[in-house]
């Protein structure tokens, strides 16, 4: 009986702790160094990291459950922590702003539309967006991090130019193991001559797709395995 008895507790206390999980913060609510935010699957957790040897601290998107935790994205890239007195707050403007001691801005983003109920929120395809809490378009964001990925690309993020913005995404890879801030090896879209895929170091380009052809790009394969479609390419144009 006793061992039955700390089985159920163990459970009540295992489900306890998942239920308290949260995926959003609000204005009156922050995320301090040794605090996460899980989306609501449990795949994904944003919190602060330091990457391999080094003591900096990074405000980062990991997968929730990978014991590695294998990061995808980071947002303080260039300006790192150098102690534990980080802090994330989304202000009443919708702008999310991470500080040291509450006092200094090591990273922010800008926001142009007003809103009465902004929240931070992780979604469960690792995007970590701003929207309007009040807004019944679960889709409409003010600002997302898919718009500016690190060095991972997930499935729903886009890789281009934003036509309407000028918005240019692209994948950078980390200088090192230690140091997230950008290397010099790009992952984008080149639109001279028609869209295509390619790796640049600097202005060098070292690998590229061929041109896209509407069903793929001309130079690669079509992401079969084993006669399994694994991933897929889609062009979409948007003015």
């Amino acid at each position: 009986m006793g061992f039955i008895f700390y089985i159920v507790c163990y459970f009540l206390i295992f489900f306890s702790k998942a239920s308290t999980a949260i995926d959003t913060i609000s204005p009156s609510e922050s995320l301090t160094d040794g605090m996460s935010l899980v989306s609501n699957d449990g795949s994904f957790a944003l919190g602060f990291f330091s990457p391999d040897t080094s003591n900096n601290r990074y405000l980062g998107i990991w997968y929730h459950n990978d014991p590695m935790q294998t990061v995808v994205w980071v947002a303080n890239r260039i300006n790192p922590i150098n102690d534990s007195t980080g802090v994330l707050q989304i202000e009443s403007s919708g702008r999310i702003v991470l500080q040291v001691q509450t006092i200094t801005a090591v990273w922010s983003t800008d926001t142009t539309a007003s809103v009465e109920n902004p929240v931070l929120q992780l979604l469960d395809s690792g995007n970590l967006v701003v929207k309007d809490g009040q807004d019944s378009n679960p889709e409409n964001y003010l600002w997302q991090s898919f718009d500016y990925p690190s060095d991972t690309m997930l499935p729903g993020m886009k890789i281009g130019v934003d036509l309407r913005t000028g918005l240019d995404r692209r994948l950078s890879a980390w200088k090192n193991w230690d140091d997230p801030s950008p290397g010099d090896l790009t992952y984008g879209v080149d639109f001279r001559g028609g869209p295509e895929l390619g790796i640049k170091k600097g202005l060098d380009k070292y690998f590229q797709t061929g041109l896209w052809i509407g069903h793929g790009f001309s130079g690669i394969r079509d992401g079969r395995s084993n006669s399994k479609k694994i991933f897929d390419y889609d062009c979409v144009e948007q003015k």
